[in-house]
């Protein structure tokens, strides 16, 4: 009986995310990509929430997409900054995904993000079989692929329609509509992780900034501080209309009038 794994690898003909490689060695090469992955994860989650309410989606964050078997098998993968992709489950039998195996589950994810760390290049490459935004358009194929530099502070968002990557227009708040996400997508100067820099975050359709964790909990911080205030001062309203009541009754009194009469 021949054997169904390859004698070069030891792997059967197609792989799965446990036997691939999770990594192709290389470090991070800015500190801000991670933690602009972790914001825009965290305050997207509970719009992923209510959109996937069965819990079947997953995010990645440098998680290498492989589309095609290589040797070495990293070759054949592309490791988006961000990705998100609906109607898969987070875990894969129970375990948590070393990267995200196209030719198991053939979903593409919806978006992709790249965060440019050189001079954009490599994320616009045409190259056939090599370019990333080749890759991205000729085979995985996200609907939309984002592309941020944060020196410039800009991003482009291609939007794959008639078979190719079309750059689209930013509205008149400067974000770029994902409409399957019922979201926007743009730049906001400001403070994150103790650093001031033009970040990449998500709006609502309506233009309101999807906060994250902290920033809902200080929103809640304000707003309970604010209705305290509020409180104190009906309650020091209160006492002074109590005061001047008794000022009045008072005085009455000195002149033989009975208030309570």
């Amino acid at each position: 009986m021949t054997s169904a794994t390859n004698p070069a690898t030891d792997l059967t003909p197609f792989p799965d995310h446990t036997q691939l490689p999770e990594s192709n060695g290389t470090f991070v090469k800015n500190w801000q990509e991670h933690p602009q992955s972790i914001l825009l994860t965290d305050s997207i989650t509970p719009v992923l929430k209510q959109l996937n309410p069965d819990g079947q989606y997953c995010i990645g964050q440098d998680l290498g997409i492989y589309w095609r078997l290589t040797d070495p098998p990293e070759k054949g993968a592309e490791a988006p900054d961000w990705f998100y992709v609906a109607n898969v489950p987070p875990l894969l039998d129970g375990q948590t995904r070393r990267s995200y195996v196209f030719w198991r589950e053939y979903i593409a994810p919806l978006i992709v993000l790249e965060f440019v760390s050189g001079d954009g290049s490599e994320e616009k490459d045409k190259t056939p079989w090599k370019g990333k935004f080749w890759i991205y358009e000729q085979v995985i194929r996200p609907p939309f692929y984002g592309i941020y530099e944060v020196k410039k502070a800009t991003v482009e968002v291609y939007e794959f329609i008639g078979g190719q990557y079309q750059l689209l227009a930013a509205n008149e708040r400067g974000h770029y509509p994902i409409a399957p996400m019922g979201v926007e997508l743009g730049i906001w100067q400001g403070e994150y992780q103790n650093v001031e820099l033009p970040w990449l975050r998500w709006w609502d359709l309506q233009g309101n900034l999807l906060l994250t964790g902290n920033e809902r909990a200080e929103q809640e911080r304000q707003r309970a501080e604010q209705e305290s205030q509020r409180a104190e001062q009906e309650r020091q309203r209160a006492e002074q209309e109590r005061q001047r009541a008794e000022r009045l009754a008072a005085q009455l009194r000195s002149l033989g009038i009975d208030p309570d009469v």
